[in-house]
């Protein structure tokens, strides 16, 4: 019977430490003994938990071409597969009588006339090899973690850090001399918001900066180093994002702001060159999702129309004025009266001052715990050096202590942001909804613009019908309108809905003060006002 030998190791590492040759010898004896005749000795350098094993998959082609039963020998079961998979496919060309399979040292032989006992032995050898490889991968994971925890990077370190080896053997990331400063004039270039990121690569091409191996860098190479936070102390994994040891290359501050501009914080609005349009890409067609985009007419008439990109629609031409007025006819409905407004903003200024003694004493209480915190460290320091504790527990209680203090400084930041004239901020909203028509109509075509995409979203053309939805606060001002109905009667604690409604506006802006978007703002407010009672 011709056989097919295979000597397979996981790694290069034991590829060169002579485990192949040493297979090979033993699967030629054993081969000798049994009266087999070698064929084909397959070395194979690949790990068998793999989804594709192209090596694998070679000798099972050749098994289900030949028209003659071969024998496949193998050291032991694992060399040959450490999960079930390929069971599957070895057992059902067993039962062809296409192969033969050897396992040398566990003694096994398995063919067409294999009893359950045999096929046991085989699934248990199976179930064995896959259990080492799972206590394997979860030596790996939690050896991991507990790097990730200390601030060992255990990948590849950043274009602008070196992987060395210290005095002490161990080894860690320092920055390369030869590239640190212009990483550094990277980032702060960028963050002067005057570079966009193709610019950028052209102006670091000038000044020098290449990869390790010479190669210029390209623009999603910039970009991603723009987005990875290990220059700013932290490490970002599928585990999560760490606090790392090494040394920073920017300010947490820095990176930040960055990332604001990357998202589009601070850019220079996109001006078109050509003849400016009102309605230049706010509009899509309701049937295909095809933009609708404007078309001049007559040498002076705007027209607008489905593109009809995708084939399937038809094409109806509208004069810009008639989809305006459809849309200018609300900017009357969405007008407050102008005691309302008043009402509304000196409500928010009575509940603002009761709520800054409320801010003032969450950041007394933080900055408290912010010292403890300190105190522990400088202490916990002390007992490491008096030998008291262990350097591994000390870096576990200082890692902890300093992810507690970031939380901590993150909060008070947020506080010391809060908008402390929030109450100003509705009212200008509320203000410029009640002028909105006056507005727009006195206004230029980026102005126009503006105001249009302040209060409606989703606009649509159907047919000849520009169908629409209004953002918030504007379509809370349109049902309170179409429902007055109930509007000064009492809820069960006695208030009007209309002196209920007011207090969950201030309560919502005192609880989000941060906010200054006023679709935020009203977002909250309308949050808060579903735990009252029914709407009207």
């Amino acid at each position: 019977m011709k056989a097919i030998l295979l000597a397979r190791v996981s790694s290069k590492e034991q590829e060169e430490g002579q485990s192949i040759p040493a297979q090979e010898r033993r699967l030629r004896e054993y081969s000798e003994r049994k009266g087999l005749v070698v064929d084909e000795v397959f070395k194979i350098t690949e790990s068998s938990t793999k989804e594709t094993r192209k090596e694998f998959e070679k000798i099972l082609i050749i098994i289900r071409r030949s028209r003659e039963t071969i024998a496949l020998v193998a050291d032991t079961i694992d060399r040959v597969q450490r999960s079930f998979k390929e069971s599957v496919v070895l057992d059902n060309l067993r039962k062809e009588g296409k192969v033969e399979i050897h396992f040398m040292r566990e003694g096994l032989v398995l063919n067409l006339r294999s009893n359950s006992a045999d096929i046991l032995r085989w699934d248990m050898g199976v179930m064995f090899a896959r259990s080492y490889v799972l206590q394997l991968s979860d030596n790996v994971k939690r050896s991991k973690e507990e790097s990730l925890k200390k601030g060992i990077c255990i990948g590849r370190a950043p274009l602008g850090y070196l992987r060395i080896v210290n005095e002490q053997g161990e080894k860690t990331i320092i920055p390369d001399p030869a590239t640190k400063l212009l990483v550094q004039e990277m980032f702060a270039q960028y963050a002067t918001a005057n570079y966009s990121l193709q610019s950028l690569t052209a102006f670091m091409k000038d000044r020098g900066l290449t990869t390790s191996n010479g190669r210029s860098l390209v623009k999603s190479q910039i970009e991603s180093m723009l987005k990875n936070p290990f220059y700013a102390g932290e490490m970002s994994t599928k585990q999560g994002v760490f606090p790392h040891r090494y040394e920073k290359l920017i300010s947490q501050e820095q990176f930040q702001k960055i990332q604001a501009i990357l998202s589009g914080y601070k850019k220079k609005p996109f001006r078109f060159l050509a003849r400016p349009f009102v309605l230049r890409g706010l509009i899509t067609c309701a049937h295909c999702g095809c933009v609708v985009s404007p078309e001049i007419k007559k040498g002076k008439y705007v027209y607008y129309s489905c593109t009809n990109a995708k084939g399937n629609c038809s094409r109806t031409y509208l004069r810009e004025e008639l989809l305006l007025n459809q849309l200018v006819q609300y900017f009357d409905n969405i007008a407050l009266p102008e005691a309302l407004i008043q009402t509304i903003t000196d409500y928010l200024k009575q509940v603002h001052t009761s709520e800054q003694k409320f801010f003032q004493e969450e950041c007394t209480r933080l900055q408290k715990e912010l010292d403890k915190i300190q105190i522990r460290l400088s202490k916990m320091y002390d007992d490491r050096l008096d030998g008291m504790i262990d350097d591994e527990m000390y870096q576990k209680k200082f890692q902890e202590g300093k992810a507690r203090q970031k939380e901590l400084v993150s909060q008070m930041e947020r506080h010391v942001r809060a908008d402390e004239h929030f109450y100003i901020t509705a009212n200008t909203v509320l203000r410029l909804a009640s002028r909105a028509k006056d507005l727009f109509e006195s206004s230029e075509v980026e102005e126009k613009r503006q105001l249009l995409n302040f209060v409606f979203q989703n606009l649509q053309l159907d047919g000849e019908k520009l169908v629409h939805t209004l953002r918030e606060p504007f379509s809370m001002i349109m049902n309170m309108k179409e429902c007055p109905s109930g509007w000064g009667q009492l809820d069960s604690n006695q208030r009007s809905r209309k002196t209920r409604d007011l207090q969950s506006l201030a309560i919502a802006a005192m609880r989000y003060p941060q906010n200054r978007n006023a679709q935020s703002l009203v977002s909250a407010f309308l949050a808060e006002r579903s735990t009252w009672a029914p709407k009207c």
